[in-house]
């Protein structure tokens, strides 16, 4: 079963924060939240949503990456935002390692294109190649990320 998405389809520059400063979880997803800039209200209730998906098992899947993920009405179509922090944070991952990259989307509850499962497994094959993790923590600049996806074909 080849799916034709791919993640360059649901994240833009702006979509990507290099340089993500928060030192725990809550921060983090905070800051993930802003690069979509929504009204201030949504924002507030789109970070409820998805701290109450982490309270229900954390997303962090792994070799320092998190997929948290969510559906809501407050967006009109599926969004990836693409974080690093570098150091990492504690995240209950399945490893029990930092988790140094989140790869966060955000859905409307339902899509008639119903891209969410496979977006979901586009990254987890991104984050299983032996090379990404390191590569991740080399790219200066939003350009490089994308050109790090289509690179990869995810």
């Amino acid at each position: 079963m080849e799916s034709t998405v791919t993640l360059r389809d649901f994240i833009r520059e702006e979509h990507v924060n290099l340089a993500l400063t928060g030192t725990t979880k809550d921060e983090v997803l905070e800051q993930l939240v802003a690069c979509l800039h929504l009204p201030d209200g949504d924002t507030g209730v789109l970070l409820k949503v998805l701290e109450r998906r982490e309270g229900l098992g954390s997303t962090g899947i792994g070799r320092g990456v998190a997929v948290p993920h969510c559906r809501t009405p407050l967006v009109p179509r599926l969004r990836v935002v693409f974080g690093r922090r570098p150091g990492g944070i504690p995240y209950d991952a399945v490893d029990g390692q930092p988790v140094s990259y989140f790869f966060m989307i955000v859905a409307p509850p339902a899509e008639a294109s119903n891209d969410y499962l496979p977006v979901l497994g586009r990254i987890a094959q991104l984050a299983k190649e032996p090379d990404v993790p390191e590569r991740l923590a080399k790219v200066n600049t939003p350009a490089e990320f994308l050109a790090l996806l289509s690179e990869k074909n995810v």
